[in-house]
């Protein structure tokens, strides 16, 4: 018999309040007390994946190792649990519905009227129990992407309603995430939207069993009292959810609060050890109390939303912790460096990371980001296009191939050192046809790289269409830049380093991804590492 518990998270009243990083919080906790535990993402979109949203629109897309293009959230629940997510951890509305038509025209419903009850709430409720079922965790928690109310969320809610009822209460509970708003004019904190959000889920058929406040003040132990009695939860289950530094303090605030005890509780899971997270606060120690202080550009061109580039961010902060210094990342737009004003820009910083992205605007100063920090020996690391970049880059200036350029950028160059993958060439779906996830890569002895990974085969994840055009290695290679990490089936070259400079380290894959904060990358650690001792030097 399958005894998986699964816990919902909905929210209400605003978007954004943080459900995934309250997930994740709470799925560290129950982690830390032994529990096999790992966290899904239901977008109410009809997108199939994010993949091809842009990232001013929904945050960066992150990429799972099997090759799923997935919500951003799922980057925090692997920092946070350092377990791998997979295809079956982020469900959209569309790769429901797509679900549900091929099956129709497959003719599996026996010429039934297809319709949202049942149909599409059962295939809800097979994704969400497919995580469960595999034997592998104790306790699935899903988080219901939108708002409480919202007409798009109507079927995930009802599936919710009706898998509480078939699984019991035992094996089931609902997180209700809402906000207390504090009126300045009245100087107070206000429940009642968080009131008729309950109210709203109630409608649904679904009763909230915890609720978790976000809030800017305390909540007052008169202010839990009302809200347990308005919303029909008990005391100890309204659980305050304050402003925090950093998301990373989230888990024991709470612990603090007793979100881990109630949830246990109510999933009558009574005989729990202790949470132990040794490991979680030896890492908080040394982020907030560095020792030194470097200074890292983040050359990219969607900088306005710092969430285009959240597991880049992310991977500093675990970077710095680990070096016992404090990363400020100053994010530089593109399409703001030219010749006139890259000295201005780029002249205090301490290193410089070139970032990934997609299409022709902002390249020429991506490109004179690349050539600064080359001339300048300033400690540079090139992400997926950032790679592609300074090979762009070096080609034009050391190798005099003035129009060196990618074939993404012009397809006409007469030197197309950045060129389509083969298996590109036929491709016309833009949805999910990128070389997705891990692939492996086979590191040259004695190269920058082995050194840091400490090994010569690794596994990264991969998201492009285009790739170093292998016809140029000879060239780039006797001029001073090295291929260093090859895919062992495909001669794909992943990894260039020019060994003549203090640190200088392109890779086509994203190396963000997998950073967490018991593993910082070691790429983002040595890159940190070598900005530092260039600090140190200035």
């Amino acid at each position: 018999m399958n005894t998986t518990k699964y816990i919902f998270v909905t929210g209400g009243v605003s978007s954004s309040l943080g459900k995934g990083i309250i997930a994740a919080s709470l799925a560290k906790l129950l982690q830390a007390r032994g529990y096999r535990v790992t966290i899904q993402k239901l977008d109410p979109y009809i997108n199939v994946d994010p993949g091809t949203l842009n990232p001013y629109e929904h945050g960066e897309c992150y990429v799972t190792d099997d090759g799923a293009e997935t919500d951003l959230d799922l980057g925090h629940y692997e920092r946070f649990l350092n377990v791998s997510t997979s295809q079956a951890n982020n469900v959209t509305t569309g790769r429901i519905y797509q679900s549900v038509i091929e099956k129709e025209r497959r003719g599996e419903f026996l010429g039934k009227t297809v319709q949202v009850i049942p149909h599409i709430t059962n295939e809800i409720k097979e994704r969400v129990q497919l995580l469960g079922n595999t034997g592998e965790y104790d306790i699935v928690i899903t988080e219901i992407g939108g708002t409480v109310g919202d007409i798009e969320s109507l079927p995930y809610i009802e599936a919710v309603r009706q898998l509480k009822w078939e699984l019991g209460d035992d094996n089931a509970l609902v997180i209700h995430l809402t906000l207390v708003p504090y009126l300045s004019a009245a100087g107070e904190l206000k429940t009642k939207p968080t009131q008729h959000s309950v109210k709203t889920l109630m409608e649904s058929g679904i009763r909230a069993d915890i609720l978790v406040c976000r809030t800017e003040h305390e909540l007052s132990d008169d202010l839990k009292r009302k809200l347990a009695l308005f919303c029909n939860v008990k005391k100890e289950a309204v659980i305050q959810s304050i402003d925090a530094s950093t998301i990373y303090d989230v888990p024991n605030m709470m612990l603090d609060e007793g979100l881990d005890t109630v949830t246990l509780q109510k999933l009558n899971l009574t005989e729990a050890k202790n949470p132990d997270l040794t490991r979680w606060n030896q890492f908080l120690k040394r982020h907030k109390n560095p020792k030194g202080k470097v200074c890292i550009g983040l050359i990219g061109k969607y900088v306005e939303l710092q969430d285009s580039y959240k597991s880049i961010l992310e991977a500093f902060i675990h970077a710095g912790a680990e070096n016992e210094v404090k990363v400020e990342v100053k994010a530089i737009h593109s399409e703001h460096i030219d010749a006139k004003t890259i000295e201005r820009e780029l002249s205090e910083l301490d290193g410089i990371l070139v970032a990934p992205g997609f299409g022709e605007r902002g390249i020429e100063g991506k490109i004179e980001a690349v050539r600064y920090a080359r001339e300048h020996k300033l400690p540079f690391l090139g992400i997926c296009l950032g790679m592609q970049m300074a090979v762009i880059e070096y080609a034009r200036t050391v190798l005099g191939l003035k129009d060196a350029n990618s074939t993404e950028m012009d397809e006409h160059t007469t030197h197309p050192v950045i060129s389509l993958m083969e298996d590109q060439k036929s491709v016309t779906m833009k949805g999910g046809t990128m070389r997705l996830g891990a692939w492996k890569c086979e590191l040259k002895p004695g190269s920058l790289v082995e050194g840091i990974y400490d090994t010569q085969m690794i596994a990264e994840r991969h998201r492009h269409r285009y790739e170093f055009n292998s016809t140029y290695r000879d060239q780039l290679d006797k001029a001073g830049m090295v291929a260093t990490g090859i895919n062992p089936d495909t001669g794909l070259v992943e990894i260039v380093e020019i060994p003549s400079h203090p640190w200088f380290v392109g890779v086509q894959y994203h190396p963000e991804y997998k950073s967490t904060v018991a593993n910082p990358h070691p790429l983002f650690v040595a890159f940190v590492k070598a900005a530092h001792e260039h600090a140190k030097e200035k």
